[in-house]
């Protein structure tokens, strides 16, 4: 074994594999790249101000109704139509950036402005990994993802159902989610959206934690509120889009959108009916409780004409993204979108492409929140665990391009060049050595070695160091503390309901 080699694996040793970094979220220092002109993004506008007031959105809850007639919404049939007055009035009332608590302070986010959040890949009911192959996801599972997002110090957010559990039944299975959020990390998290009772039992968990009071000033719980296009608010949604705004907690309006499918096979087309149906969820929740945080949600991808499966990293879904983003800041929102999104099945080159043709367009959009930022596999099917530590590396990479360039003294580094006569190096200048492990990135998972080297090192895969990986930060993990009282209080409360729910 080389000397250099030998030096090289004492220096990881002696970095504790459970210490989360406290690397900060990253502030956007980058130019927002815009993809039309005002006149363009205004036409996308009109079209979807006639969705809203000719064609309508179709909400079938009763209530959701009721409240919309209240406040100058006619609705016909289930259908509501919109003055396009009205809700520019009720977006307006949203704020354009808002925090969420997480129980460890150092870790609350913000997310608008020029903020991004990273957060797991959020709703797949299996798992994959080298050793085992697919398989169904179970708690066991949800929980080790936790632990792996809780431990990636590019990672922001615990994320929400970042598996389904599916040993745990369907109507408890929320309130195990929720606490091994709780118990697993101290960062912040998503709540359920299944039904409203279920978001309730979110919102009194979070009320727990936090107390009632501190949920009211700053939101603890960030929730998914998914439209059923084209056109439609289930009831379902609507019912935990009640229990969230009415408890001021944020929510992610988001459609969810194939284009060619559920939307037209053009960009301009689909973006102009998601923007009615986001806006229309929007004002709802604002109609509901004003200056409630909602975050402008955007899921948008196309499906193969030929087989209908749906599609991942293609170049629509990117156009889309970007007049999404624009749209989201027209409106002074906050905005979700993105992901590293892909059909592979595995591991492997179309993972890895898709990807990043996902990814990058998210980042220079300056998406806001970025759900399905590490994990995802199977087009949303599956969450690999490979995958997620190898798309954490990705992401402390997008943590170092949003830095932008230093223009300082010390980054144009004059009195650097002066010491070094032409032909000589800069190994071993002084400005080299105080900015030696921070100036560049450097991907732990990544091979930089010669080919000599790297077969001397057992010829491993990507995808092989990644299984390592994952395996040694869940070996080496530690919780963080959690108040003895809030733990036994939050158990009380989970087997109270549990009794409940099984009764009923």
């Amino acid at each position: 074994m080389s000397r250099r080699r030998t030096r090289r694996r004492q220096r990881q040793a002696d970095v504790p594999e459970t210490a989360v970094s406290p690397i900060a979220q990253p502030i956007h220092n980058l130019p927002v790249y815009d993809l039309v002109d005002d006149p363009q993004l205004d036409r996308i506008h009109q079209a979807s101000m006639q969705i809203l007031s000719e064609i309508g959105i179709a909400f079938l809850e009763e209530e959701s109704q009721a409240i919309l007639k209240e406040h100058g919404v006619e609705v016909r049939d289930d259908i509501a139509y919109f003055d396009p007055a009205l809700i520019e009035e009720y977006v307006a009332k949203a704020p354009g950036q808002f925090t969420q608590l997480a129980r460890n302070p150092e870790r609350n986010i913000i997310i608008g402005g020029k903020h991004i959040c990273f957060a797991p890949v959020y709703g797949p009911p299996y798992v994959y990994d080298i050793d085992r192959g697919r398989r169904e996801a179970t708690l066991a599972d949800f929980q080790n993802f936790v632990k792996l997002a809780y431990l990636s110090p590019y990672i922001h957010h615990s994320g929400g159902t970042i598996v389904e559990p599916t040993d745990e039944p369907v109507d408890t299975r929320h309130l195990e989610m929720i606490f091994s959020h709780i118990k697993y990390s101290d960062k912040p998290f998503m709540g359920g959206v299944i039904s409203g009772e279920q978001a309730a039992d979110c919102v009194t968990m979070a009320e727990i934690l936090f107390g009632v009071d501190e949920i009211r000033q700053n939101p603890a719980l960030l929730s998914l509120i998914n439209i059923s296009s084209p056109r439609r608010l289930d009831d379902r949604m609507l019912d935990a889009l009640k229990v969230y705004t009415r408890a001021r907690q944020a929510v992610i309006i988001t459609p969810f959108v194939l284009s060619g499918a559920m939307s037209p096979v053009s960009v301009a087309g689909t973006v102009a009916q998601l923007n009615a149906e986001v806006l229309a969820g929007i004002t709802l929740a604002q109609m509901i409780n004003p200056g409630t945080p909602v975050v402008y949600g955007a899921f948008q991808t196309t499906i193969d004409l030929q087989s209908g499966a749906p599609v991942f990293g293609g170049p629509e879904s990117q156009l889309a993204l970007y007049l999404n983003a624009q749209l989201a800041r027209r409106y002074g929102l906050p905005f979700r979108s993105g992901g590293m999104f892909t059909g592979s099945k595995i591991t492997d080159a179309q993972g890895g492409y898709e990807s990043i043709m996902s990814m990058l367009p998210a980042v220079m959009g300056r998406v806001n929140f970025i759900l399905h930022a590490a994990g995802w596999l199977e087009g949303g099917l599956a969450a690999g665990y490979e995958k997620f530590v190898l798309d954490c590396e990705l992401l402390g990479m997008y943590h170092k391009y949003l830095q932008g360039v230093d223009f300082s003294d010390d980054g144009l580094a004059l009195d650097a060049i002066r010491a070094v006569e032409p032909g000589g190096h800069h190994l071993g200048t002084e400005h080299t050595m105080r900015h030696f492990r921070t100036a560049f990135y450097r991907a732990e998972l990544f091979d930089y070695n010669s080919a000599e080297q790297w077969q001397d090192e057992g010829a491993l895969t990507a995808a092989q160091r990644a299984n390592k990986k994952y395996k040694q930060l869940l070996k080496s993990y530690q919780p963080p503390p959690l108040d003895p009282t809030i733990e036994e209080s939050l158990r009380e409360f989970i087997a109270k309901r549990k009794k409940e729910i099984g009764a009923a």
